[in-house]
């Protein structure tokens, strides 16, 4: 069994490096890997995405990781670049909603057990990034979740 790693941009892999000198020495197809792959990323366009290629006699297992978050803020966004050079200047305000799509995108990846817990590291990686969260600073916005003052339904599925 072979296994590769790579990060690709979501839907533009190639047969070129470094995927097609990895894949050559295994025996597979790789203009059908590379088609795959790209089929499985398409919704990662303009995002770095990490893919895990497994063969295994000629079997071969592609699976697809998500974006970091700070991408996937990005992507919801509209920006390329966080702004974090100023302390007072904001990259962009995210909503509620978009946090909580975004912390089931990485529910498999994070720590948290909770949606309120995965709301909270998605919140830290705004804090990071220089970008409010509902119209107000992301520090402070994690601080209402603790306090109560904002709710967070846990009932999603796939968190306790």
């Amino acid at each position: 069994m072979s296994v590769v790693e790579v990060l690709i941009e979501g839907g533009k892999a190639s047969p070129g490096p470094p995927l097609g000198p990895a894949l050559g020495p295994l025996g597979v197809n790789i203009k059908e890997v590379v088609n795959s792959m790209n089929e499985l990323t398409k919704d990662y366009a303009g995002m770095e995405v990490p893919v895990k290629i497994t063969v295994d006699g000629g079997k071969v297992d592609i699976s697809v990781g998500t974006p970091p978050t700070s991408a996937l803020i990005k992507k919801e966004l509209g920006i390329e670049k966080a702004k974090t050079e100023s302390a007072t200047d904001y990259a962009g305000d995210i909503s509620m909603e978009q946090i909580k799509e975004i912390a089931k995108k990485k529910r498999g990846e994070m720590l948290a057990a909770s949606l309120k817990g995965a709301v909270k590291e998605v919140i830290g990686t705004c804090v990071s990034m220089r970008v409010k969260v509902e119209g107000k600073d992301a520090k402070e916005m994690q601080g209402d979740i603790e306090e109560g003052k904002v709710e967070i339904e846990n009932h999603e599925k796939g968190f306790i």
